[in-house]
């Protein structure tokens, strides 16, 4: 996600900064290099050494005749971005003022002079954080272009988002916005449908791909809304389901605004009549099993010029016949493109991806994706956006 990135990390006063050795790992984990700049406050909470460790880099503790500010985020610098992870109040309000102060402030007025992106990830006590002046510094340096990334408010504290919604926010910053102003709806994940009151009928699919797909369009400016079995995530609003017709339901509420779907769940084919209490184990029994209406089909009858993209894993292992079943797909829902995606790696951390779009004949014609289900998360982004820049339906 962050792969040649150069990321400049500002490290202020917070006991937050104690996650600092963490983050900058993650950081370097989605392939980007990192500086750190840290504040006089910082030094007295995590030790330089332990930042260098981190980023494989010298720390900056203080501004001398080198410059080392213009050096990181000036019009020529080394950065494509800098990062403030964790940012007191006493920051916020010093970026706000233009103040430069310590090396961290200094640096980040630089980078906004120069047009750098500036992701700010604050972390304090809670009545810090609703401190009139705060939230008007926030609104005040938001207004500059500045992407803050929320707090998680638990404990009395606005503690340090976590690492995953940073890494994310670093992405989004520094990415071309072209899904800006686009509304997409996610699907992802296995649904269930309930035998009884403890037992489902399910599949083996973890929802990651669904999940990265959703991620990467918020990535490239999309407001995402994401329809799965799981919790709550922060680049998306999500919508929490269980079985195919909650799905459904859910999708036909979802859609009517939405600039195309991406429909990646794996969606029960049949469901049972639920027994109100628990079944007895320990003898024969037989399920009658009623097909689940298709989502796809159920949505295009209802939305015959939404842009769809459709999903398609089939477990042959003859990547022509996945083709086949793809180009059917998309034939049949008249789809954007379809990703097929073979049934053996559900639930790994990657997986093997052919893009059939309309163009696409034969398994020559397929861009193939090989690797971590984020790059084919990215991979959907980028032809989805090439999709609606053309599209006249879009």
């Amino acid at each position: 996600m962050l792969e040649g990135l150069n990321v400049a990390l500002g490290v202020t006063g917070s006991i937050a900064a104690v996650k600092t050795v963490e983050l900058a790992h993650e950081l370097r984990r989605h392939g980007a290099t990192v500086r750190a700049v840290m504040s006089p406050s910082a030094t007295g909470i995590i030790h330089p050494w332990a930042v260098d460790f981190a980023t494989d880099s010298d720390v900056i503790t203080e501004i001398t005749g080198q410059v080392e500010h213009v050096d990181l985020c000036g019009r020529e610098g080394w950065a494509d971005a800098f990062l403030i992870a964790p940012a007191t109040a006493n920051t916020v309000g010093k970026i706000a003022g233009a103040v430069d102060d310590t090396p961290v402030t200094t640096t980040a007025t630089t980078a906004l002079g120069a047009g750098v992106p500036v992701v700010i990830a604050p972390a304090m006590h809670e009545p810090m954080y609703d401190h009139p002046g705060v939230l008007d510094a926030i609104e005040r340096v938001e207004s500059w272009g500045v992407d803050f990334v929320d707090p998680r408010l638990e404990e009395g504290k606005a503690k340090i988002a976590a690492e995953d919604a940073i890494v994310t926010a670093v992405a989004r910053a520094t990415t071309p916005q072209e899904l800006a102003g686009r509304h997409v709806v996610v699907t992802s994940g296995a649904t269930s449908e309930s035998i009884d009151p403890i037992r489902v009928l399910t599949n083996r699919a973890s929802g990651s791909t669904g999940r990265a797909v959703a991620r990467a369009c918020h990535v490239r400016g999309a407001d995402v809304t994401l329809v799965h079995d799981g919790p709550e995530r922060h680049y998306a609003e999500t919508i929490g389901v269980e079985s195919a017709a909650e799905m459904l339901a859910a999708v036909e509420k979802a859609v009517p605004d939405a600039d195309a779907l991406i429909s990646a769940a794996a969606i029960s084919d049949y469901t049972v009549e639920a027994a109100d209490t628990k079944l007895r184990s320990g003898e024969p029994r037989t399920l009658d099993l009623e097909p689940t209406p298709k989502l796809l089909d159920a949505i295009r009858e209802s939305h015959p010029e939404l842009p769809i993209v459709g999903f398609k894993a089939e477990s042959s292992g003859d990547d022509a016949a996945m083709v086949d079943r793809a180009a059917a797909l998309r034939d049949r829902i008249g789809c954007a493109f379809v990703v097929a995606n073979d049934a053996s790696v559900m639930g790994e951390a990657e997986t093997r991806a052919l893009f059939v779009d309309s163009g696409t004949e034969t398994l020559a014609d397929c861009e193939t994706v090989d690797g971590p289900k984020r790059a084919v998360g990215e991979a959907v982004a980028r032809r989805l956006a090439g999709h609606l820049g053309t599209s006249s339906t879009a």
